[in-house]
């Protein structure tokens, strides 16, 4: 697959980028049959790309092979249409490189790589890290993942820029922080043709203003076309369009947030027929009665997402 216009071509990465559900059976076992589904869904609202294996996707929850085996499913229903930006990292780095190199075999537009969680490194001990992935896959573009909620570390400013000077193959930054001072300086760091893609959904439209390529929204799964929208609308300079749908989006980030991401979004899908189950794996639960009540709620404020009634309570 190595033939794709797509294949490691940062480029190509920008817009709105689906970070994809990965879909489960009731019974827990990967979906693999739904993915052409949902990803032809996510083409015709107008995502310019997808990604699998990123948080919204349970990475942590599915071993080795079954990532790559969702992988193998995305690339293969995308058919050269659009960039495949899968996220490959984990806390180890010989699982790390067995995934980044089967993004590279199978065209990846650029492999997504977070910071290893749980073992707190240093900045000197990320920047071993990244720049060994780098060194390994010379050809393949890098963007690093930098979500301190669940990795425990945030990597600096100065570490990426660091990074960028040493590695021409480290390319860009998905920032899921809420400190929006981190990608400005990151930026004013790495150079401003640096890659950056927002994954906090609310900082998409802030994004774009600073010189950010694109972004990373779970939101997408069940409301792909605004979300796209979003980004058309200021790359075609129309701001008024672009705010209007960012301020548009605040119901259905919230619904999204309602639990844990990506709890309320497999449940919403699976209402709107999307998913043929809501299963999440273990360690999370299916979302709660409360939160169901609220996420319809909020729904029902937006233009964009229109669920089937709700079935009334037993008596």
């Amino acid at each position: 697959m190595t033939g794709s216009p797509f294949a490691a071509n940062p480029d190509a990465v920008r817009g709105a980028i689906t970070p994809l559900v990965t879909p489960f059976t009731d019974a827990g076992e990967l979906d693999l049959a739904a993915i052409p589904r949902l990803i032809d869904w996510q083409l015709e609202r107008g995502s310019h790309g997808i990604s699998v294996g990123g948080s919204t996707g349970e990475p942590t929850s599915q071993t080795v092979a079954e990532r790559i085996a969702v992988m193998r499913a995305a690339a293969a229903a995308l058919r050269d249409r659009a960039p495949l930006l899968p996220g490959t990292g984990t806390a180890l780095m010989a699982e790390t490189l067995e995934l980044t190199a089967e993004a590279q075999r199978l065209g990846a537009a650029a492999a997504l790589v977070v910071t290893p969680y749980y073992g707190r490194a240093q900045q000197e001990g990320l920047y071993r890290w990244y720049a060994r992935v780098a060194a390994e896959f010379p050809e393949l573009p890098i963007i690093l993942y930098n979500v301190p909620v669940r990795a425990a570390v945030d990597i600096s400013p100065a570490t990426v820029g660091r990074l960028r000077r040493a590695h021409p193959n480290i390319v860009g930054i998905k920032e899921t922080t809420r400190d929006f001072e981190h990608v400005s300086h990151v930026l004013d760091e790495a150079g401003r043709d640096f890659i950056a893609l927002s994954g906090i959904e609310l900082l998409c439209y802030p994004m774009l203003a600073i010189g950010g390529r694109g972004h990373l929204s779970c939101v997408a799964n069940f409301a792909p076309a605004p979300v796209a929208q979003l980004y058309d609308a200021f790359a075609a300079g129309d701001h008024d369009r672009a705010r209007a749908l960012h301020y548009d989006l605040h119901p259905l980030v919230e619904a999204a947030f309602t639990e844990t991401n990506p709890v309320p979004a497999k449940w919403i899908m699976h209402e709107l027929g999307l998913l043929g189950s809501a299963h999440a794996r273990e360690p999370l639960a299916p979302l709660g009665e409360a939160a169901r009540g609220r996420v319809r709620e909020l729904l029902a404020l937006s233009p964009h997402v229109q669920l089937p009634a709700a079935a009334p309570s037993p008596v």
